[in-house]
């Protein structure tokens, strides 16, 4: 694994914004400059040998994920992970049906001299598959053509839509975005989703999450045109979803209406799954130690809120590596995780996104930031494998 530059093609922000990524803040540069989000300036390059490894600690991560929500609710461990009691009866239903689900991303460490490290699972409001699934393939097929990319989600993505197509209410599904969100990220992610489940011959209809209405007398979700949702897929945390006053109808109306990603998947991106892996599997090579509420036994170590998103809230505790950053979250509850830095190359560390699809690994995204904590201000820069 190595990072390395190249020449950004002329007119890519033209090519990208054509391709759909026509959002973006912008990053910052090692020297504190603005930095393009979309930054093919510079981009990573991996052995064969590094992507199978990657592959197979991803596939083995989800494997113990399942398990672990599986001990979760066969425990009725929901306490802690902060989640309100009306809640549990439906998250253990959603689990017992095995309410489908689609996609998530790993963020992981890794350096290439070792296994990689997961330091969480976001799996239910996963962002970045634009860039990750077309975007950063058509930069290599341009740049690069004779090289490789671990990149197969979207054919993946396509494929699980059609796997789902029998396990669904019906063959119409609503992909929702939030208004409230200035980026237009959510809205690009969704509407990519969209585009790949009409690719497996789903019919599919958009609109904003405030723009879904509920029929109290036929106790039911319905659309703009007052036609029933029977599956809706959403970029709105559970967490905010079981808040607000809709939520008690979408988790009572369970499974008439089904969610993507389902309600299950609450434990999956809330960051006590790291305390309850790592007192399932002790020592394991692709984990880090964390403990809930308090640090254990460790002297350095990173605090993450429970719920936190985009780095907010972060404090890392370690010789000469002291880090606090501000935001929201925190209410919920921590979770200590030991301080195992990202790698560092050129002055800039990266963090592996890993895709999975359905239950299969299928493919990778890297942000980078100048900190040692991944931000909103990280940048998007893409990779290759040589043989």
């Amino acid at each position: 694994m190595r990072r390395e530059t190249s020449a950004p093609r002329p007119n890519w922000q033209r090519t990208v914004s054509d391709q759909g990524l026509v959002f973006g803040a912008p990053a910052r540069a090692a020297d504190g400059s603005p930095r393009p989000y979309w930054d093919e300036s510079a981009h990573y390059v991996f052995d064969m040998s590094d992507i199978l490894s990657l592959e197979a600690d991803v596939e083995l991560l989800h494997s113990m994920c399942l398990e672990a929500v599986d001990n979760v609710v066969l425990t009725e461990r929901f306490r802690d992970f902060g989640i309100q009691e009306w809640v549990w009866p439906a998250i253990a239903e959603s689990w017992k049906r095995r309410d489908p689900h689609v996609y998530g991303r790993f963020d992981l460490r890794y350096d290439g001299r070792g296994p990689a490290k997961m330091l969480e699972y976001n799996a239910d409001t996963p962002t970045s598959l634009l860039e990750a699934s077309v975007v950063q393939w058509n930069w290599k097929t341009d740049v690069f053509p004779d090289d490789d990319q671990w990149n197969s989600v979207h054919e993946k993505l396509v494929e699980r839509w059609t796997e789902l197509r029998d396990l669904l209410p019906s063959n119409e599904l609503h992909f929702t975005w939030s208004g409230a969100d200035p980026s237009g990220e959510d809205h690009v992610t969704v509407a990519y989703l969209q585009e790949t489940a009409a690719e497996a011959g789903m019919n599919t209809v958009g609109l904003a999450i405030e723009e879904i209405g509920w029929d109290s007398a036929l106790n039911r979700f319905v659309d703009l045109e007052e036609a029933p949702m029977g599956t809706v897929v959403k970029l709105y945390p559970w967490e905010w979803v079981v808040d607000e006053q809709f939520g008690r109808f979408a988790v009572q109306s369970l499974p008439g209406t089904l969610w993507v990603e389902p309600l299950w998947k609450m434990l999956l991106s809330n960051k006590a799954l790291l305390a309850v892996l790592w007192e399932m599997y002790p020592g394991h090579p692709n984990l880090l130690p964390a403990f809930l509420d308090e640090p254990g036994l460790l002297t350095e170590y990173v605090r993450k809120p429970r719920l936190g998103r985009e780095g907010a809230n972060i404090q890392i505790v370690a010789p000469g590596y002291e880090t606090q950053t501000g935001g929201v979250y925190g209410k919920e509850g921590f979770v200590y995780q030991l301080f195992d830095p990202l790698p560092e190359f050129d002055g800039y560390r990266p963090a592996l996104g890993a895709w999975v699809v359905g239950d299969t690994a299928a493919g990778l995204g890297i942000r980078e930031t100048v900190g040692l904590v991944t931000d909103d201000g990280a940048a998007f820069v893409p990779h290759r494998i040589v043989e």
